[in-house]
């Protein structure tokens, strides 16, 4: 049997940065004032903003790029593989990539298929978002949908 430790390798950070132990980040870029709590895998090839906040079990796929002043809850999912073939990608070059804007909030237990987010969105608890969303809002539901201006 081989054990693996998590841990923190090869991530660059700025002043501030805050995380939260046992967590598995690498190869990931935390800009200013980011908080990561504990339990949380940030992949290779991520950037998280300055002052967003990534609560506890979420899990960051690569390629995810989060913008400024985020909210990610508890629990969220990114997803980079679409399994179009019916299974895993057997390369990463078939993955595709997520950009999440400025103050977007994601509630606990929503996944985040590979879209982007525009600025000002706020994604409910439990939601799947499978599209691109353009214009700022609240989106609630599976697949996620506008229900709301802000």
């Amino acid at each position: 049997m081989q054990v693996l430790k998590s841990g923190i390798v090869n991530v660059k950070s700025s002043n501030g940065v805050k995380v939260i132990e046992p967590c598995n980040l690498y190869g990931c870029e935390l800009c200013e004032d980011v908080f990561v709590g504990p339990f949380v895998e940030i992949q290779s090839d991520v950037r998280i903003g300055a002052r967003s906040r990534i609560q506890s079990h979420s899990f960051i796929c690569s390629l995810v790029e989060i913008g400024e002043d985020c909210f990610i809850g508890h629990g969220v999912m990114f997803i980079n593989d679409l399994f179009s073939e019916g299974h895993p990608s057997k390369s990463s070059s078939q993955w595709k990539s997520t950009k999440i804007g400025n103050n977007v909030s994601i509630g606990s237990n929503a996944t985040i298929l590979p879209v982007n987010i525009c600025d000002g969105v706020v994604i409910g608890a439990g939601s799947v978002v499978s599209k691109d969303i353009v214009e700022r809002g609240v989106y609630v539901g599976n697949p996620a949908k506008k229900i709301r201006d802000l």
